[in-house]
């Protein structure tokens, strides 16, 4: 299992985009951080033409297969789908590593068990400014 954000376990951040712009206020080599969707579309399209790493926020099921698509490194959700994105990502031999996004340590056990790729705290995301 991956961690990121957990508190004594050191990993890269993620940067969290809301314009092509805001990707020249992040680190080089960086993990950007894009909710889909459709408004979104410019960014991901953009990271994914240009190969950066992309972790890929997604609501349900179908947006996982989109976030797949468009080769994102991670696909992060929320940790009621986790299991089910875990599934349809070793369904479909995804590339992408599946991360829950949780607040409580409590939630790694029973997300380990269910085979889950990993996990990630809010506060390994970090929020740029274009």
């Amino acid at each position: 299992m991956i961690f990121f954000g957990h508190r004594f376990i050191e990993n890269e951040n993620f940067y969290h985009i809301c314009s092509i712009e805001a990707i020249l206020n992040t680190p080089p080599s960086s993990t950007l951080y894009i909710e889909f969707s459709e408004e979104n579309l410019d960014i991901i399209s953009h990271a994914a033409l240009n190969s950066m790493p992309i972790a890929l926020y997604a609501e349900n099921i179908t947006q996982l297969l989109y976030a797949s698509v468009f080769g994102a490194k991670y696909i992060v959700v929320e940790k009621e789908l986790a299991k089910t994105a875990q599934n349809v990502a070793e369904n479909y031999l995804f590339d992408a590593k599946i991360l829950a996004l949780i607040e409580e340590e409590d939630d790694i056990e029973e997300l380990a068990l269910l085979g889950v790729d990993g996990t990630i705290f809010p506060n390994a995301i970090i929020k740029i400014n274009s």
